[in-house]
């Protein structure tokens, strides 16, 4: 909002300081700046209101030590989150930028989701909450609509590379790349590390790229229900889910930046993606909001994201990881949250198996998800979350290496 009308004051009137606003690092210091105050300030106010409300969470005995003291402590923090993102991405963004309308739309649907599912744990007092299908659905109906919007929408485009010529007069031109809609991602660690994904389908015929969205939108699908899934697994001890999450958020934006700026994606060599240097506005207002909130939930927590919290975070690392077209960068970068799903799968899967083939379930971790292992081994949380951070933090300075390395 406040991005039109200097944009209105700098064309009518050439306000002094106008034109400043407009840059997009300006206005994504004042949205992390902001955030952080809404997340620190304002997030105390809501925690007192949900114990006023005795909004507080309902523990499962499952043996852990300190897990009975956790009982009643508030739940639904992601509110906070919600909050603290939104109103600076309001006030700051473009939010006429297609990126930005995705982004909002997703923490906005990502957070219905979480908040019924808490809704019904607290308040109908059943510990599983939302039903698993209803909680899928949601997730493949979220990416259904980011994959039509990104395949379809005239605005999501990438620019191709700019190249040198040398006429036959021996002068030296630039001939500019024109902005064209490709399902073109990255692939790390390759040296030609572009893969198209209609490309897939083209042993289908001539003309079967023109049905790319037929592959597109079901990776779309599969990724944001895998990531925010993961994320909600990885929302076990205090801290762990809001630091990690904060760590890949911030790489992202390392990403989106580089992405967004014609120089800087050119001489990486990486795509440039038309308009995606306005999600830097979005990307540290929501890390900043995450920062905010570990304000509170680090250990001992004063406050549970909830699902409402968990679902919406991990929802939007996997959007904004499509939109800069890094979605298979995320098998590295969100590290934790596929070990975390992992376990939990190799931990069902091993059971059922050996349950049928020897009449009893065995296991192969104390207790999944993975966090909850080391608990079981005597780890103090802090010593987990702490660990976790420092693998996440390699994890990240690793994905951002693979812009060179290939």
């Amino acid at each position: 909002m406040l991005y039109y009308l200097f944009e209105y004051l700098e064309t009518q009137y050439q306000v002094p300081g106008a034109s400043l606003f407009q840059f997009q690092t300006f206005r994504a210091a004042l949205a992390v700046l902001l955030s952080l105050i809404l997340a620190t300030t304002y997030g105390k106010r809501i925690i007192l209101f949900l114990q006023k409300k005795q909004i507080g969470e309902t523990v499962r005995d499952l043996g852990l030590d300190g897990q009975k003291q956790k009982s009643g402590t508030p739940t639904m923090g992601g509110l906070i989150i919600i909050m603290s993102t939104l109103i600076p991405v309001l006030l700051f963004a473009d939010i006429l930028n297609i990126y930005i309308i995705l982004l909002i739309i997703t923490i906005i649907w990502m957070g219905i989701i979480g908040f019924i599912d808490d809704y019904i744990k607290i308040f109908k007092k059943d510990k599983k909450g939302l039903k698993g299908r209803f909680k899928v659905m949601g997730q493949v109906g979220l990416g259904l609509f980011v994959g039509t919007v990104l395949y379809f929408h005239p605005e999501v485009t990438m620019r191709e590379s700019t190249q040198t010529i040398i006429t036959e007069q021996y002068t030296v031109e630039e001939v500019k790349g024109k902005d064209v809609k490709s399902t073109m991602t990255t692939v790390p660690f390759l040296k030609h590390n572009e893969l198209d994904y209609s490309s897939l389908i083209s042993w289908a015929g001539e003309g079967a790229k023109d049905y790319g969205w037929l592959l597109f939108i079901p990776i779309v699908i599969l990724i944001i229900t895998a990531v925010s899934n993961g994320a909600n697994l990885t929302d076990g001890i205090d801290g762990l889910a809001a630091g990690s999450s904060a760590i890949i958020v911030f790489t992202l934006g390392i990403f989106a930046w580089v992405s967004g700026n014609i120089i800087f994606s050119e001489y990486l060599d990486i795509m440039y993606i038309v308009g995606a240097g306005e999600l830097l506005v979005f990307i540290t207002a929501f890390a900043g909001a995450l920062i905010g909130f570990l304000w509170y939930n680090a250990f001992p927590a004063q406050v549970f994201m909830g699902d409402t919290g968990s679902l919406t975070i991990g929802g939007v690392i996997a959007v904004i990881a499509i939109i800069v077209r890094k979605e298979l960068l995320l098998v590295i970068l969100c590290g934790i949250f596929l070990a975390e799903s992992v376990s939990v799968m190799m931990q069902v899967g091993y059971f059922k198996y050996t349950k049928k083939k020897l009449g009893e379930g065995k296991r192969i971790f104390l207790m999944a998800p993975l966090h909850h292992h080391y608990q079981k081994k005597g780890y103090h949380e802090s010593k987990i979350v702490t660990r976790f951070w420092i693998v996440s933090i390699v994890l990240a300075i690793l994905s951002i290496v693979t812009l060179k390395v290939r």
